[in-house]
């Protein structure tokens, strides 16, 4: 009987003792491992009060197509610009894409790397977002974009503005809240010292691709050392202010019409010349015959026959 107990206790133990797996694996694939999220990036975009509906639709666009983006209330525009590094810093967030409108007809995008900086200063224009376009083209949200940027960005003004664009719209690997694969390709062209921006889905492995949106283009102001402000570290000298364009288009209407007045004023100095015409004229200049006197009745006097 105590052989019995004794080989029944032994049993117990084996079966109390944790089952490895197996040293031999029937799938010959790695066992998943847990993948770190290493890049914290966050980018706060908001705007300022004022924005027109385009405007604001053109910053829903963008934090759609950016699963790591952040949003925040609008900013009055009475408040100091600097503040948003306070927002940025509550928020978390290490870069900042802010809209800025000016007399509900510019619009400005400001992009900063919280809170050393640099920052650069751009004007938007030719704005279309998705809605508006009804293209063909459509990815999976959250999806991480590939990243094109054309040959012009090798001027070390564009290469500093080429940094922030990389660190800003791109996707950090492993984010939660994105997926763990490329199906759209974000350009950055540069043409007139511009930088033109588009959004295609990536079709097929060939090259295929079909626009999605936004599109805008990026006008190229300052490039400041601090965030949000600071020294200046380059200038566009072939920036016009939007201001400065429209009061030139005024000053040629303007122009148009004081010509206009000058021709009134020197046909008013012009003296009349009286022209005389064909003296032969005057042979086919007849009265009627109620006014006719003396031999003059003679021409209305009809022969019987």
């Amino acid at each position: 009987m105590a052989k019995k107990r004794k080989a029944n206790v032994v049993e117990e133990e084996i079966e109390a003792k944790p089952k490895l797996p197996p040293l031999v694996r029937d799938s010959d694939a790695p066992p998943p491992k847990k993948k770190k999220w290493i890049n914290r990036q966050r980018v706060l975009i908001f705007g300022s009060r004022g924005l027109s509906f385009r405007e604001r639709h053109l910053m829903q666009d963008l934090r759609a197509v950016m699963p790591h983006s952040k949003g925040e209330s609008k900013k009055e525009k009475k408040d100091d610009i600097k503040i948003i590094n306070e927002m940025c810093e509550m928020k978390n967030c290490s870069k900042c894409i802010y809209f800025e409108n000016r007399k509900k007809k510019d619009l400005y995008m400001w992009i900063s790397n919280v809170p050393q900086g640099p920052s650069v200063k751009f004007l938007v224009l030719n704005v279309h977002t998705m809605l508006e376009l009804k293209l063909t083209g459509n990815c999976l949200k959250g999806s991480r974009p590939l990243l094109s940027f054309d040959v012009g960005f090798d001027a070390p003004h564009w290469q500093v503005i080429k940094e922030l664009l990389v660190q800003v719209f791109s996707t950090p690997n492993h984010h939660p809240k994105s997926q763990p694969f490329h199906d759209h390709v974000m350009s950055f062209s540069i043409l007139d010292n511009k930088i033109w921006v588009r959004n295609y889905e990536v079709l097929a492995m060939d090259g295929k691709l079909a626009e999605i949106g936004p599109r805008f283009v990026l006008d190229p102001i300052r490039i400041f050392e601090d965030s949000f402000g600071g020294a200046t570290l380059w200038e566009n000298k072939d920036f016009v202010n939007p201001n400065t364009y429209r009061r030139n288009l005024k000053s040629k209407d303007s122009v148009k019409y004081l010509n206009k007045l000058n021709q009134l004023e020197i046909q008013k100095v012009r003296p009349v010349h009286d022209h005389i015409g064909d003296p032969t004229n005057e042979v086919f200049v007849t009265k009627p015959p109620e006014e006719a006197e003396g031999e003059e009745k003679k021409l209305f006097i009809r022969k019987k026959k």
